[in-house]
């Protein structure tokens, strides 16, 4: 049964995302709030809580999942990015965007694309999941939190909790998130491509 922390979306209460932590820490998945919609986070470094936040979400190693940073210097540890790359994820981030980059050593391979050795990375702009990257100190492995068969994100905490209660180890409710997935972006070329329109502006990347 899913633990739920209540928490204000702008001013969290740090005794809750502590707790939220501590279950991630040991191998817990969370559905937790973002700037685009409801996400399921665990630790980046177990293995077993990777393959369970893929079979939760029903999806296969060839599905990109998602590192959530707290600040371009992080994900700069986790990303090869030149500096054309740099400029333009910057002037995205933090938002409602997810990189598809090659992939560091600091990554597990498990976890990045088995053939292309790529990741998708992105910075929230969501201060409940900023809270809880600085008290984890390192990225979260990320999918959507899409249910098996459908296309839309669940937004509503009560629809997760009624849902997902016996799936997950937490939930952390702020409330409802923008309904809309991140705007994808393959930065692994010469040019930017769009690889699934979302809430980012494509704009502030020149597409």
């Amino acid at each position: 049964m899913a633990q739920r922390f209540e928490v204000h979306p702008d001013n969290p209460q740090a005794r809750f995302l502590k707790q939220a932590a501590q279950i991630l820490d040991k191998g817990g998945i969370a559905a937790i709030p973002t700037d685009s919609s409801y996400a399921l986070v665990c630790h980046l470094d177990d293995k077993a809580a990777a393959e369970n936040l893929r079979r939760i979400r029903g999806v296969d190693d060839k599905h990109h999942l998602t590192l959530l940073c707290r600040d371009l210097s992080e994900l700069a540890s986790y990303a090869r990015v030149d500096n054309k790359q740099f400029r333009l994820i910057k002037n995205a981030t933090p938002g409602p965007f997810t990189f598809i980059l090659e992939a560091t050593k600091e990554v597990p391979r498990r976890v990045s694309h088995p053939s292309r050795r790529t990741i998708g990375l992105r910075v929230p702009d969501h201060r409940v999941t900023q809270d809880l990257l600085a008290l984890l100190g390192q990225p979260l492995l990320a999918t959507t939190l899409i249910p098996p068969g459908e296309s839309e994100p669940v937004n509503d905490p009560d629809d997760i909790a009624e849902r997902y209660d016996k799936l997950l180890q937490v939930i952390v409710d702020a409330g409802a998130c923008p309904m809309q997935p991140t705007t994808v972006v393959d930065m692994t070329q010469d040019e930017p491509e769009l690889v699934r329109q979302g809430r980012g502006d494509l704009a502030l990347l020149g597409l």
